[in-house]
Order: C-alpha cells, then sequence, then structure tokens
C-alpha cells in the first residue's frame, strides 16, 4: 500500500498543471460547449415532441 501511494506521489509530482489564464480559457471552453449541446438538444427535443403532437 505504501509503495503504491509513494508511486502515486511521484507521478503526481510529474503532472503538468494549467496556469490560471489556461484554466480560464478551457472552463470558458467546457461552459459554452455545454450550453450549445444544451440548446442543440432541448431544439431537437422540441422538435420531436412537436411531431409526435402531430400524429
Amino acid at each position: 500500500m505504501f509503495k503504491f501511494l509513494n508511486n502515486v506521489s511521484r507521478e503526481m509530482k510529474k503532472v503538468s498543471w494549467p496556469k490560471g489564464k489556461e484554466l480560464i480559457n478551457y472552463t470558458i471552453i467546457v461552459v459554452t460547449t455545454v450550453v450549445l449541446m444544451s440548446i442543440f438538444f432541448m431544439v431537437i427535443d422540441q422538435l420531436i415532441s412537436l411531431g409526435l403532437n402531430l400524429l
């Protein structure tokens, strides 16, 4: 168990974490993508509901 945790600790030191500006840019990209995908699926859902109601 201790060997595993030691290896994890060593690997975590090798990780390259994003800087502040990169983190902000990545966050904006993720939030924008989620919002756009939500709008897309909302429109598709509304179209399918409209089509089924017309049947």
